[in-house]
C-alpha cells in the first residue's frame, strides 16, 4: 500500500504560524477548563471526551492526501485543549504533582521522538510525507502540548516556583524570543530550535489562558475567554489567508 503523502500537506513555518500556535494553545487551555471546571465535566471525562475528538479529527487528517488548512488547525486545538485535561488529570487528578507529571510527559515526549528518529532518521518537518511520520508528528505536538500546561502550572503555580501567571508568561516569551535570535542569527540546528519553540509555546499558552480567566489575575473567566480567544483565532485565522491570496 503506497502511504506516501503530499510533503507539503504541512503549513509553513513562519511568524503567521507561530502567532496561530500560541492563540491556539491559550484557546486550547481556556476551553479545557471551561470543559473540565467551569461546566464540572472533571478531567478524567474530559480527557476522555477530547480525546476521542482529536482521534476523530486526527484520523481525517492521517487519510486526506492533501493541506486543508482549516483541518490542520483544528487538530491543533484539539491537541492544545485535550492536552490541557490531561496533564490536569496527570497532575492533579492522578496527584503526581506538577515535577513529577511533567517529567512523566517529558519522557514520553522523547521516547516519541525516538521512534521518529528511529523510522525516518530526522525529525524535521520535511520528513513528514508518510501517514507512519505523520502520525508520530502529530504524537509530538499532543505530548508537547501536554507538557506544556503541567510546566506553565509549575512556573505559575504556589505547589511549585509560584511565579504567577503574568511573570511565568514574561518569562516564558523571553525565552521564546531567545530561540528566535538563535534561529536568525546563529547556526544552531533548525530542528532542535523548532521544537524547542514548540515545547515553550505550549507553557506560554497556558500561563496566558490562566491569566485571563482565574480570578487572581484579569478573572475574565474560561466562557468568555474562550469565546473571545475563539473570535481572535478566527479572525487572524481569516487574515492569514486573506494575505496568502494576495500575495
Amino acid at each position: 500500500m503506497n502511504t506516501e503523502i503530499d510533503s507539503n500537506k504541512l503549513p509553513p513555518v513562519d511568524i503567521y504560524f507561530w502567532i496561530m500556535i500560541i492563540t491556539a494553545t491559550t484557546l486550547g487551555e481556556t476551553a479545557g477548563d471551561l470543559l473540565s471546571m467551569t461546566m464540572k465535566v472533571g478531567y478524567a471525562w474530559s480527557s476522555v471526551i477530547l480525546i476521542a475528538l482529536f482521534v476523530i479529527a486526527l484520523g481525517v487528517q492521517l487519510v486526506s492526501k492533501s493541506k486543508h488548512r482549516g483541518l490542520f488547525w483544528t487538530v491543533i486545538i484539539l491537541t492544545s485543549t485535550a492536552g490541557t485535561t490531561v496533564s490536569d488529570y496527570i497532575t492533579r487528578s492522578l496527584e503526581l504533582g506538577y515535577t513529577q507529571g511533567s517529567l512523566l510527559l517529558l519522557a514520553i515526549l522523547v521516547a516519541v521522538f525516538g521512534l521518529w528518529r528511529i523510522k525516518a532518521k530526522t525529525l524535521s518537518i520535511d520528513s513528514v510525507k508518510t501517514v507512519q511520520v505523520e502520525a508520530l508528528y502529530w504524537a509530538a505536538i499532543l505530548f508537547s502540548s501536554t507538557l506544556g500546561t503541567s510546566l506553565g502550572d509549575f512556573l505559575s503555580d504556589d505547589t511549585g516556583l509560584n511565579l504567577g501567571f503574568g511573570a511565568g508568561t514574561a518569562l516564558l516569551a523571553a525565552l521564546l524570543l531567545l530561540i528566535a535570535v538563535l534561529t536568525l542569527f546563529t547556526k544552531m540546528s533548525r530542528v532542535f530550535l523548532f521544537w524547542a519553540a514548540i515545547i515553550v509555546t505550549h507553557p506560554i499558552g497556558a500561563c496566558m489562558g490562566d491569566y485571563l480567566t482565574k480570578p487572581t489575575a484579569l478573572g475574565f473567566g474560561p466562557l468568555s475567554s474562550t469565546i473571545g480567544l475563539l473570535l481572535l483565532f478566527i479572525m487572524v485565522a481569516t487574515a492569514i489567508g486573506y494575505k496568502n491570496k494576495t500575495v
